[in-house]
């Protein structure tokens, strides 16, 4: 039997009372100050000054304990909006900003199942606003959005990550390398990545995440049109 599925233990009379929810939160607490790696069973029992064998009643698995931690993340992503494409433009920036909120959340996206209560909700909602759509249209729409905001968030986090190594801010990135680069384009061999580098704007991420969701839901309305 599934966890969502599992009832929890029956309540009984300890110094500590305890939960599925109050484990899954004390979790993700856990992961959003030092990522996944501070995420054990026995560290959770610590934080709740509880023994680890009682979690076991509520968890049996360090799988488990992730599917629920993506699934109380995926209850913070509430799709609205009249039609398609409000509706997935919202899933995809709550979707975003929920990474940003939880930056663990990046590596669990597209990786597991997403089965949980909250989960499906979402699933539920945005398929409701997809009921004018062919029904043989709608998964490869859906998965194409998903596709594509896992990716852009996956890669903003990973420069996330790579600043916080580095120690270096952009700035001091473009200090670093900006002269081998010069170096680079004055050889002539990449005329179209000089042009880009020298004359386009130079966009946020926020910006940039917003203009390659256009570019793809303007493809699928012209799809849908078709």
């Amino acid at each position: 039997m599934l966890v969502w599925e599992r009832p929890e233990p029956p309540d009984r009379p300890v110094p500590a009372p305890l939960s599925r929810e109050l484990i899954v939160r004390t979790a993700i607490e856990l992961a959003d100050e030092a990522g996944l790696e501070a995420v054990s069973l026995r560290k959770i029992a610590g934080a709740l000054d509880v023994g680890p064998m009682r979690l076991y009643g509520y968890i049996a698995t360090k799988d488990e304990l992730l599917d629920l931690m993506v699934d109380a993340v995926h209850a913070e992503i509430r799709p609205a909006g009249d039609g398609w494409r409000e509706v997935l433009r919202s899933v995809a920036e709550l979707t975003r900003q929920a990474v940003h909120r939880h930056e663990w959340f990046a590596d669990l996206i597209g990786g597991r199942p997403q089965l949980g209560p909250n989960a499906l909700a979402r699933g539920e909602a945005v398929l409701a606003a997809l009921g004018d759509v062919d029904v043989d249209m709608v998964m490869p729409l859906v998965t194409a959005v998903d596709a594509y905001v896992i990716g852009a968030v996956r890669r903003e986090i990973a420069e996330r990550r790579a600043e916080r190594t580095s120690g270096m801010d952009q700035r001091q990135w473009q200090a670093t390398f900006g002269p081998y680069l010069e170096r680079t384009f004055a050889t002539g061999r990449f005329p179209a990545l000089e042009k880009v580098v020298r004359d386009a704007a130079h966009l946020d991420a926020d910006e940039t995440f917003r203009i390659g969701l256009d570019f793809l839901l303007d493809g699928i309305s012209g799809r849908l049109q078709r």
